[in-house]
Parts: structure tokens; sequence; C-alpha cells
């Protein structure tokens, strides 16, 4: 397959370098796709689709009138990143993941971070993930960001920002798994002599951390993963991930709570139950004490919780943490509480609430993204530049009513990496959700979710709005006697250099 041709349009590409040469990290893989006929990658991607629905891998697209389940749309090319480039990410996300984590802590016991002035009193009462429900709560460990996903992206200067964070329930380590399966099936020459970090131990190292915040003395504590159902959006990733784990995967009706616990219902009687992987947003867990009206959750489970008999991950209220507001306060709050400047920066936001900041927004609308403070998915967004006037007219509107809701950023020049479109490698705009797993230590999955954007010229990458997936290549450096012969093959075969930033 002859990729001289690959135009990189002045993006920033993860594979090429300007002139279409490939990246020092990416001249292995490359090499490999150009030895293939055009017929063979396309042969090969179609593999990859009917596994992925022989594998039942779907997600739920609410409000879909054709039928809700879907197959995540998954692309052959993988998204590459040397191994230095890694250790600067992880760094950069175990700080912000600490951060975070002491942060939502004060606001639920002493909130010195508001005595102080570092975010606005007002802007936290005013967040709908906040919950004065959880004011004294002791979650296990002190850790209540058991789990996250943070969303990275790659603007034409070279340089990460952080877009989002997502401490509720975040979503799509499922297919992180499930890409990395299908890429050595299809590709195992590459991974022969490739050194790719492994991302298979993720659930073992989920089920070690909810072992390792289990409130009991219990040397083998009971998990189970709570779902709201088959109509979920990310149903599959709930069950694959209890199988993966080897817990029991429980809907709301199969937990009770009784003499100050909560047990299971089980064909042999009640069992008592240690930790609970909540995959239920807060409003929804116990009628008793959020939303009255919610069939899903567990009555009572909240009084549970605060007395210290079962642990929930992640715990209730850490979707603060997910307001869109409260982001653009992160770097501020790491200053705060480390001393120290963000090592991965936030993308430059503007703050509606706040009068300068207002006007800007409202002057330069076409120029922006703008983002409601707690939507998801996609939703509650314009992206300036591709909008008609009756859009931005309309959310003008919006902003106007409820200034506090929205958040306004410069459209950013998404990164690409090759996607196979029509049998030819066109480029496509991508972002990048790695894991973290908050327990004994704070651990970085190697790699994570590479989000891509199937439409051309789009940069949007959820799938709920039509986005695919990407395997991610995180690269080890060699260091090891054993992995000599390994290097001066590939050093002779390909001149891979790994542990390179993208360069070329």
């Amino acid at each position: 397959m002859n990729l001289s041709e690959y135009d990189t349009q002045g993006f920033f590409d993860e594979i090429f370098c300007e002139k279409g040469k490939p990246r020092a990290a990416a001249r292995h893989l490359v090499k490999n796709i150009e030895a293939l006929q055009e017929t063979d990658l396309v042969n090969r991607q179609l593999a990859a689709d009917r596994a992925l629905v022989q594998m039942g891998i779907t997600f739920n697209v609410y409000g879909a009138s054709a039928g809700v389940e879907k197959t995540l749309p998954f692309d052959l090319v993988p998204r590459i990143v040397p191994a230095s480039e890694w250790e600067r990410i992880e760094r950069g996300l175990k700080q912000r993941i600490q951060a975070l984590n002491l942060f939502i802590d004060d606001l639920y016991h002493h909130q010195q971070v508001l005595r102080d002035k570092i975010i606005p009193r007002e802007l936290i009462e005013s967040s709908k993930g906040f919950h004065k429900q959880c004011m004294g709560v002791n979650p296990p460990q002190g850790i209540w960001c058991h789990i996250t996903g943070t969303d990275l992206v790659r603007h034409n200067d070279g340089n990460l920002y952080v877009l989002e964070d997502n401490l509720r329930c975040p979503s799509g380590v499922s297919y992180v798994l499930q890409n990395r399966q299908l890429m050595k099936s299809l590709f195992p020459e590459v991974f022969s002599l490739s050194r790719i970090r492994s991302v298979s131990d993720y659930p073992s190292r989920l089920r070690d951390m909810l072992e390792f915040v289990t409130p009991s003395a219990n040397p083998a504590p009971r998990v189970v993963l709570l779902t709201p159902g088959v109509f979920n959006s990310a149903y599959f990733e709930h069950s694959y991930l209890a199988q993966q784990m080897g817990v029991e995967l429980v809907e709301g009706g199969d937990l009770v709570v009784d003499e100050g616990y909560v047990w299971m219902r089980t064909t042999q009687g009640f069992e008592k139950v240690d930790v609970i992987y909540r995959r239920i947003d807060d409003d929804f867990m116990d009628p008793l004490a959020f939303r009255e009206d919610s069939m899903l959750g567990v009555p009572g489970l909240m009084s549970v919780y605060k007395a210290g008999n079962v642990a929930l991950a992640n715990a209730p209220g850490t979707g603060v943490a997910d307001d869109k507001v409260v982001y653009a306060y992160v770097p501020r709050l790491i200053k705060y509480y480390f001393g120290e400047d963000a090592i991965l920066p936030n993308v430059p936001t503007y703050i509606c609430d706040e009068a300068a900041d207002l006007k800007y927004v409202l002057e330069n609308l076409p120029k922006l993204v703008v983002k409601a403070a707690n939507e998801s998915g996609g939703y509650g967004m314009l992206i300036g530049p591709h909008s008609t006037k009756e859009q931005i007219d309309d959310f003008a509107k919006r902003i106007i009513a409820n200034p506090r809701n929205y958040i306004a950023q410069p459209t950013l020049s998404l990164s690409r990496v090759p996607t196979l479109v029509n049998g030819k490698l066109e480029g496509r705009h991508v972002d990048l959700r790695p894991y973290i797993l908050y327990g004994k230590e704070v651990v970085v999955l190697p790699g994570g979710l590479t989000r891509v954007a199937l439409k051309k010229g789009s940069l949007v990458v959820n799938s709920s709005q039509g986005g695919g997936s990407k395997d991610t290549w995180v690269l080890a450096d060699p260091v090891t006697e054993g992995d000599k012969q390994i290097q001066e093959q590939m050093a002779h075969t390909t001149s891979l250099e790994m542990g390179e930033t993208p360069s070329c």
C-alpha cells in the first residue's frame, strides 16, 4: 500500500510528519502497512468489523429511531505514543487526580478551598454534582475518585491539553481491552517486533483497587458491579468488566439494605456485600437520599455508606469535579494543594459566569466551542466555526439566560491519525482518554481509548455522535538485556527509535 500520497493537510498528525515522513516511533508500523496490498488492509478491517459483531461489542444510543444498540466502529491504524511522552502524561494525570481527590475531600469536610477563595463558593453550591448529602462522609482510605477517565487532546502546536475530567461513571475501557485483542490477532507481525505496553491486566488491577477500599476486615471481600440494566448505553462494558473481574453483575433489585448492611440475593440466600462498583449516577443511586422516583438504585444505600459498612466506587459526590466550570479551576487547585504548576495544562477556558469572559464569548461565538457545564457525550455543545447563524443566535440566548451553565474555549485543531476510508487512508481527528485507578497507589493504564471522528472534518469524537475508536500503543523503552536482540533487529530493519517524543 502506497502511503507517499498521504496528506497531513497542515494538521499535527500522530503518525506522519508534515512532509509525509513517518515519525520515529511509527516507522515500523508504516513499513508493515506499506507492505500490504490495499485489499489486504480492507480485508483485515472487514474481519475486525465481523469480530466486533460476533463478540457483541456494542453501545446504546438513547433516542435512536432505528434501534438503540450499535457496534462501536473500530479503525485498524493505531495511535502511537512514545515512552518519553507517556512518562509525562502519566505524571501529569497522577498529579491531577490526587489534587482532585484532595479538593473533593476538602469540599465535603472543611471547605478551606472555598474560604481561601481559590474557587467561588456560589459556583460549587450551584453545581449539579455537589451533594450536601455527602457532607462529612469519610470514604474508605480517604479515596473519592477511584476510577477516572481524563480526556486529552493535542493542538497544532504539538502540545497536549486536558479537555475534561470524567469522575462519575467513566466509560470506554472495555473497548480499550477488546481493541487490543483485535489488533494482536490482525497484526501479529507488528506485535512480534514492537515493544507495546500491555493493557490486559486492567481488570485485575481494577479488582485489586476495589478490594483495597473495602471497609471490612474480610480477607476476601464481596465485590459487585451495580448496573442500571440492559438499556444503559454502557451495558456491554458493565457485563464485560464484571465477567473479567470475576464479580457479580447486579441491578438495584438484586440488593437490599438490612441491619445496617447491604445484602445480595442469591440462590443460597442473602450474602453481605462489601464493595459496590457503581455505574449508576448519584441521583438514581438511592431513592431515600436522592431522587425519590428512581427505580434503579437501592433504598437505604447511602445510610449504609455513611455508616462505613460498604464502599462505593466512585464515591457519591465526585461529580462536582465533572462540572465543566469547575474544570476551569483545576490548575489553580493543583497550585493550591501542591504548590506546583499543572504538568498537563487545561485548554484555555472562558467562564461565562464572569462578566469580562461573558462579554468576550458573546462577541466571538463564531470562533469558539461552547459547552454546557453538566452535559456529556457531545451534547449541549456549540462548535462555532461549524455552526449556522441560527444555531449561534440560539446559543447566545441560552448563555445569557444561564451564564453559570456554560464555558467557552478556542476551537482547537485536534491532531489526526490515518484512518481507513473507502479503501484509502485519510486523516481524521482524535482525542485520547487514559484511565486512572486510585487505590493503594495511583495507576495509569498505559494507553487508553483513542476516539476518532469518522466524519471528514468533524471535531466531535463521541460514539453517540458517530465517532469510532482506535487502539493506542504506548511504547516501552527497551532497557533490559533480553531486549537487546529485538532492539538491534528493529533498528536494523526499521530504524524505529522507541521512547522518542512524536518527532520525525
